[in-house]
């Protein structure tokens, strides 16, 4: 399986460990879920470091708590049909690419990636997440 460069508004699936799950001292998310690149940059060692937020379809408790994924993306990137957020309250942060990817499904084994969030959506997601003055992240 080829590994593509982490680039923000790409859709991986991910074995995403929330932060409840961190504190509890589980070192491994409970379930693959679709999570978007927020960030990706390289550390002082030269590794592409890659910041990705969850997709879930848990109604956010507060409205600036996440971002909508509309329908027409979901149905583009080969998800499900119910109602879906990109959470903007907590992030996972992974040295690329890391023993966490899983592949998106049985029928596309070859691949991690279901493909971009549109430009604007990105760009509401980090503009949520700046906003939210303090994000919570789980350092993988």
């Amino acid at each position: 399986m080829a590994f593509p460069d982490p680039v923000p508004g790409l859709v991986i699936r991910y074995s995403y460990l929330w932060r409840d799950e961190a504190r509890r001292g589980d070192e491994e998310g409970a379930k693959d879920r679709p999570c978007v690149v927020v960030l990706a940059v390289t550390d002082v060692e030269g590794q592409p470091v890659v910041t990705v937020a969850p997709v879930t379809h848990t109604p956010p408790r507060k409205r600036n708590d996440a971002v909508e994924l509309p329908l027409a993306t979901k149905k583009r990137l080969g998800l499900d049909e119910q109602a879906s957020w990109i959470l903007s309250t907590e992030v996972n942060c992974f040295v690329w690419p890391g023993p966490d990817l899983r592949p998106v499904s049985r029928a596309r084994a070859d691949t991690f990636v279901y493909g971009f969030i549109p430009g604007g959506l990105l760009k509401a997601l980090r503009g949520q997440i700046v906003r939210q003055g303090r994000v919570h992240v789980v350092n993988r």
